[in-house]
C-alpha cells in the first residue's frame, strides 16, 4: 500500500521550536505517522502541552526546555533524545526567525545574530545528531527555510540572507552526508502562526496578503508538517539536497512593510 510508505513506525524524531506553530504541528504529525518525538523550545508549558497530545496518541515524548540560541543547549538535545528514546532517525530544524529591519538599522551584529539563530543552530544540532543517525543506518534532516531566501523584499535583509544561507547549507550538508543521511529543507511561505498574529487580527492586511498569493489564502501549520512527514518518510527516500517550496505559489513577498526610499 502506497500509504504505508508514509509511516514512521519505530522511528525517533527531534523537533526544535516545538511549542507552537509549525514546530508543534510537525511534532504531532510525526507522532501520528508513528514516531516518538523529543521536543525543544524556550517555554516549558508549551512543549509539555504538545507532549501530552503525543502521549495521548500512544507515542513517547520527552521535553527539553531551553534557549536554543545557546548552541550548547542545541548539541546536548540530540544526545539526550537518543539516550532517553533509544535511537535517533529524524531531525527537524524548525527554530529560527528574525524581526524585519531597515537596511540602515541592520547592524553587522544583527546580521550575525540572524545567521546564528537560523543557520548555526541547525548546523550544531545536525552535527550532534549525525553519530546517532548513522548508528541506526541513516536518517533524515529537514530544516525550515523561507521563500524570502530566494526572493527580495524590503525590510527582510537579515532574515532573507540567513534563510538563503540555510538553503545552501542544506545542499552542502546533503552532499557531505550522503548516501546514508538525507538533508532537505522547506521554503515556507506565509503561514498562520504566532509570527503572523498581527496579520490574522487585521482583516485588511490579511486580505491584501491573500490577494497577492496565487492560491488566495495563507498557509496552515499542518500543511508544512505534512510536507515534513513526506520528506522524512520512506516516501521521500529518493530526495536529498532539495528545497521544497510550500508557499502558495508566491514569487515575491506578499507583505509590504511600507518602508520608504532612502
Amino acid at each position: 500500500m502506497i500509504l504505508d510508505s508514509f509511516r514512521l513506525d519505530g522511528r525517533v524524531a527531534i523537533v526544535t521550536g516545538a511549542g507552537r506553530g509549525i514546530g508543534a504541528a510537525t511534532a504531532l504529525a510525526l507522532a501520528e505517522a508513528g514516531a516518538d518525538v523529543a521536543l525543544a523550545a524556550r517555554t516549558p508549558a508549551q512543549i509539555e502541552e504538545v507532549a501530552g497530545k503525543i502521549r495521548a496518541l500512544g507515542r513517547r515524548a520527552i521535553t527539553v526546555p531551553g534557549d536554543l540560541s545557546d548552541l550548547s543547549n542545541v548539541t546536548a538535545f540530540a544526545d539526550r533524545a537518543a539516550a532517553e528514546l533509544g535511537r535517533l532517525d529524524i531531525v527537524v530544524n524548525n527554530v529560527g526567525g528574525t524581526m524585519p529591519n531597515t537596511f540602515t538599522t541592520t547592524s553587522p551584529q544583527f546580521l550575525e545574530d540572524a545567521f546564528r539563530f537560523n543557520v548555526s543552530t541547525a548546523h550544531a544540532l545536525t552535527q550532534a545528531a549525525v553519530p546517532h543517525l548513522l548508528a541506526t543506518g541513516g536518517g533524515s534532516v529537514v530544516s525550515i527555510s523561507s521563500m524570502l531566501g530566494r526572493t527580495a523584499g524590503r525590510g527582510f535583509l537579515a532574515y532573507g540572507t540567513a534563510k538563503a544561507a540555510l538553503a545552501h547549507w542544506t545542499r552542502m550538508a546533503a552532499t557531505d552526508l550522503s548516501p546514508r543521511i538525507r538533508v532537505n529543507a522547506i521554503a515556507v511561505g506565509s503561514v498562520l502562526t504566532s509570527a503572523l498574529d498581527v496579520v490574522a487580527q487585521n482583516p485588511e492586511i490579511k486580505a491584501r496578503m491573500e490577494s497577492a498569493t496565487p492560491l488566495k489564502r495563507l498557509g496552515e501549520p499542518w500543511e508544512i508538517a505534512a510536507a515534513i512527514v513526506f520528506l522524512c518518510s520512506p516516501a521521500g527516500g529518493y530526495i536529498t539536497g532539495k528545497i521544497l517550496e510550500v508557499d502558495g505559489g508566491i514569487e515575491a513577498p506578499n507583505l509590504e512593510l511600507g518602508l520608504p526610499d532612502l
